[in-house]
């Protein structure tokens, strides 16, 4: 595994935020779209995730934590402003949730 320096990590704008709506991309197999409201905004963001949440309405209403300083990309035709941070495991994969209600926006440090 590469590793990267603390400075490099401390370039992370990683913030929690609650996934408003989800659905699967039109002719995709992966690809789910995800409104994330981060405080007062709200972000668009594509996950390959459609095998682990095969009803991604599921994932409305989750606290999520957020990369919010990635260069936004492209994907199928729609623009995604963030990353979704999961749990992974030997055939799974899961939401990363705080323990407790947490404000939108919230710092994740």
């Amino acid at each position: 595994m590469d590793t990267i320096t603390f400075d490099d990590f401390k370039k992370l704008d990683i913030r929690i935020g609650t996934v408003t709506s989800a659905e699967r991309v039109a002719d995709t197999d992966k690809l789910i779209v995800l409104s994330v409201l981060l405080g007062e905004e709200t972000r668009t963001i594509v996950s390959g995730i459609a095998e682990y949440f095969p009803e991604p309405k599921s994932l409305e209403g989750r606290q999520v934590p957020v990369i919010t300083n990635l260069e936004p990309r492209n994907i199928r035709g729609i623009e995604s402003k963030g990353m979704i941070l999961y749990v992974v495991g030997d055939g799974f994969l899961t939401t990363l949730e705080p323990s407790r209600q947490t404000q939108n926006g919230t710092p994740v440090k």
